[in-house]
């Protein structure tokens, strides 16, 4: 069984977005992924909340560990829902899709 020991690597994000932003064209590719990269953070939240790492992800799903990490990468490729639902299992969550009205201008 893989080692279910994490370390969380710390990252300012907030501090990274704002940097990133000034530039040139980053501000409109990132909110054009702003989907993609809200499921990746709730993914790594999930995990880490686990307490799990890839690898012990992976083999929860019965996958590798380099799966885990394309599917935790945002934008690099779109996962089906059977694969969410395998990964929201492995991680003790229960995955949620909703469609919402959008916000008229």
């Amino acid at each position: 069984m893989a080692d279910l020991k994490y370390q969380a690597v710390r990252h300012d994000h907030a501090a990274f977005l704002a940097k990133a932003r000034q530039r040139p064209g980053f501000a409109e590719a990132y909110d054009a992924l702003e989907l993609e990269y809200t499921l990746a953070h709730q993914m790594l939240a999930a995990r880490t909340k686990a307490g799990l790492t890839q690898d012990a992800v992976a083999e929860r799903m019965g996958t590798t560990k380099s799966a885990i990490s394309r599917l935790e990468a945002a934008g690099r490729h779109a996962p089906s829902l059977a694969t969410l639902k395998k990964y929201a299992a492995a991680v003790g969550c229960e995955l949620q899709v909703k469609l919402v009205p959008q916000k008229s201008a």
